[in-house]
């Protein structure tokens, strides 16, 4: 028979039984703690006075907590590890989500190539950074295309243009070689010589676009020393310079900067001569009996304005942009000649104005062709450049 108790309500003298050394040998199990369980032996009737009819059984008090707080501990251990399991599927699963349309776009990009570079990368539906960043890379990849597309119509245009000459250079002299006897052999050199001129000129031309590319890409040192440039000086030595031909009269009006008076730009004197150079050449080819060249100095605007006038055809105004490209010559009055260029001085004077923090623009005329090239002067220009 067993009698169950508390430890705390039992009396002081059943606890020195429990407690004493008498009191049993099982304590240690199944706790690590002595004063978990104490069983009473049964030669306790030698300390009762008496024979038993019962054994005592005790319980600690701390045993219940302990048992419940560790049954709460794995409850916890279990949630917890269940939890942590359902946030890391989760994580999973959204970082899938988010990443897959980078997998597209780096998938997308493995399959470019020079030769495909109208592909584009995908862009998923929802306006977050990921689409902002395919959106970035899109309109790069559009630049990148149109870059690719220039180059390859410039070499184009450029293999065209040096094979027109040098054919003609071919065929001339082996039609002179044919005939040594019968040949005008001085004209025969004059006609050879201008020929390898137009192709000096042109690989000159070709040259000088390269390296303005550069400058405009990648700040080229050769241009970025620049120094004050005073265009009244530098329009009065060009026109001077000039030999038009017999038909063509060439004028120059300073308009309000008198000759004394510097009007001063910032740049690079060899390439803004080159400017009035090709606007010069351009207006001569294609006038019928005047060119004239003005320079104003606009001092509230902080403008250097030159123009150049010719009573020629004029340039059409469905025309005027493209005739700043490269290659470009128009199929009408304007071309009548063979002795035309190729279709590179305006494409550079623009090119060199725009480096300059300029414009180059055809204004309406009535007569002829109206070339309008505006700069910015000294200080303001700096202020530009800086």
């Amino acid at each position: 028979m067993y009698r169950f108790c508390r430890w705390d309500s039992m009396p002081s003298a059943w606890k020195e039984l429990l407690t004493g050394p008498k009191g049993g040998a099982l304590s240690l199990w199944p706790f690590s703690s002595a004063s978990a369980y104490r069983f009473v032996v049964p030669d306790t009737s030698e300390i009762l006075g008496r024979a038993p009819d019962w054994v005592l059984l005790a319980e600690n008090p701390l045993l219940r907590e302990q048992t419940q707080l560790r049954t709460v501990v794995w409850s916890l251990v279990g949630a917890v590890a269940f939890v942590t399991a359902l946030a890391s599927a989760s994580a999973w699963y959204a970082a899938g989500r988010v990443l897959r349309p980078m997998e597209a776009i780096r998938d997308e990009f493995a399959q470019l190539s020079t030769h495909h570079l109208d592909r584009r990368v995908p862009l998923p539906r929802t306006d977050n950074e990921i689409s902002r960043l395919g959106r970035t890379l899109n309109t790069t990849l559009d630049r990148l295309h149109a870059a690719l597309e220039q180059q390859q119509r410039f070499v184009a245009d450029a293999s065209h243009e040096l094979r027109t000459p040098l054919a003609a250079l071919r065929i001339e002299l082996e039609l002179a070689l044919t005939r040594p006897a019968t040949t005008d052999w001085p004209r025969t050199v004059r006609d050879a010589l201008g020929d390898t001129l137009r192709l000096q000129r042109l690989a000159a031309d070709l040259l000088l676009l390269a390296r303005l590319d550069a400058e405009a890409r990648n700040h080229d040192p050769h241009f970025a020393t620049r120094e004050h440039v005073d265009l009244n000086d530098l329009v009065r030595d060009e026109v001077a310079r000039r030999h038009p031909p017999p038909h063509v009269a060439l004028t120059l009006h300073l308009g309000n900067a008198p000759a004394h008076e510097p009007v001063l730009v910032h740049g690079h004197r060899s390439l803004l001569a080159r400017v009035l150079g090709n606007l010069l050449d351009n207006a001569e080819r294609h006038a019928t009996s005047t060119v004239t060249v003005r320079l104003t100095h606009r001092l509230d605007q902080h403008q250097a304005v030159l123009e150049v006038f010719d009573d020629g055809p004029g340039i059409p105004p469905q025309h005027r942009t493209r005739v700043f490209e490269r290659f470009t010559r128009l199929d009408d009055a304007r071309t009548k000649d063979s002795g035309g260029g190729a279709g590179l001085g305006l494409a550079l004077a623009h090119h060199i104005t725009t480096l300059h923090h300029g414009t180059l623009r055809i204004t309406d005329s009535p007569h002829g062709a109206h070339l309008t090239a505006c700069l910015p002067t000294a200080a303001d220009s700096q202020a530009i450049s800086g």
